[in-house]
């Protein structure tokens, strides 16, 4: 069940030859936040592998999204119930949103400090990465909650949030696999610190401060919702074809046509097509019915496309043109747009959507048994493996 080999001959070759390339021009990061972490990365032990901090950061992002789901699954209670969630909830969310910042901007200098960096642990890590960014999304939306008639956020800017974040995720990916260099994303270490100063304030105020206008009759959320969009059409995707552009004067791009360079990009746009589809045409509004389940879906699928392009990318090698999670999102999306699955349509989202998780999980520790077999390391150990 756990041996399956997604990850080709030639791609595990590429990974033999592959070398980390990365720029942090961000002002947050380089002066205030790295400081932090080279004094933080002291304390951490010389026995204890990289990817285990990279693993425990990730657990504690779930950790805190099923504990807010459990007192707020359909994104209501902060505007229909303002004390369902505990005050220890959102400080909680602010203490276990710091760690898992923290493991993940150590967890690479730990080891380069332990000697230990290798191309699994970046796969690791960015794969990882590539689902809890969507995790650090959902979680926030129970802080503003979702729309009331009164205050609160329309599930359907949930959603436009939601796919502005991946789409930035996915350009920084596009980026370096067009590039070889990943030019590390403002927006992260503003988004981290952005996320843990609005827990903060939740869990010391109450969730009231999110549902009273903030300057000139705009609410808090009105506000982050157009800095996301500013921030993403302004500087972060501009950024991105500026760095391209500025590797193709040099003649450093890694792939000469604009087919190959594009080709990354195909499956994840489709991807969001077929869900905006859905979205807009679902007979029984099915995002407003399941915003939670529905938002789940579209960030693991997200996750799985995006890493089979990081695979690509590592690896020299080129993306197929459809990923496979489109065939059967197009079936189910027909099939609901079309009424044929009528009252079943939350039944069939919620067997879909526990289905692409499994897969999701299935194919990430079937990936990295087989490239830590390949590459003769152990994924949560130093030690390396005994030759048979």
């Amino acid at each position: 069940m756990w041996r399956w080999r997604y990850v080709s001959a030639r791609q595990l070759d590429g990974f033999r030859r592959y070398k980390y390339s990365a720029v942090d021009t961000n002002p947050l990061s380089v002066y205030i936040m790295q400081p932090i972490w080279n004094k933080i990365i002291k304390i951490v032990p010389l026995w204890i592998a990289p990817n285990l901090l990279t693993f425990s950061g990730f657990v504690l992002i779930l950790v805190n999204y099923f504990l807010i789901s459990f007192y707020d699954w359909d994104y209501t209670a902060s505007g229909t119930s303002p004390g369902l969630v505990p005050t220890w909830v959102w400080l909680f969310s602010a203490f276990t949103t710091f760690c898992a910042y923290a493991l993940d901007s150590i967890d690479g200098k730990h080891a380069r400090r332990t000697q230990s960096s290798t191309p699994l642990g970046e796969l690791f890590d960015h794969g990882l990465d590539s689902w809890a960014t969507s995790i650090f999304v959902l979680s926030f939306f129970s802080v503003c909650s979702r729309d009331n008639g009164k205050t609160g956020v329309s599930v359907y800017t949930m959603y436009t949030y939601l796919s502005i974040v991946l789409f930035n995720f996915m350009c920084s990916h596009w980026e370096k696999y067009n590039t070889g260099v990943l030019f590390l994303p403002w927006g992260y270490d503003i988004s981290q610190v952005v996320l843990i100063a609005a827990y903060l304030l939740t869990g010391a105020v109450g969730v009231e401060v999110w549902q009273k206008p903030f300057l000139f009759g705009y609410y808090i959320t009105d506000a982050l919702v157009i800095l996301l969009i500013g921030f993403s059409l302004l500087l972060s995707f501009p950024q991105t074809l500026y760095n391209i552009h500025r590797a193709h004067l040099r003649k450093a791009l890694k792939n000469d046509s604009l087919y190959e360079g594009l080709l990354p990009l195909v499956s994840p746009l489709l991807l969001f097509i077929l869900l905006t589809i859905w979205v807009v045409l679902s007979p029984g509004n099915i995002l407003a019915k399941q915003p939670r389940l529905f938002l789940w879906m579209v960030g693991v699928a997200f996750s799985n496309v995006i890493c089979k392009v990081i695979i690509c990318q590592m690896s020299s090698t080129r993306p197929d043109l459809f990923h496979w999670f489109l065939f059967p999102l197009a079936l189910v999306v027909y099939a609901s747009i079309s009424g044929l699955l009528g009252w079943m349509e939350e039944a069939v989202l919620t067997v879909f959507t526990v289905l692409v998780t499994a897969a999701h999980v299935h194919y990430g520790v079937c990936v990295g048994k087989q490239l830590s077999e390949h590459l003769n390391i152990y994924i949560f150990s130093l030690k390396k493996r005994i030759q048979e």
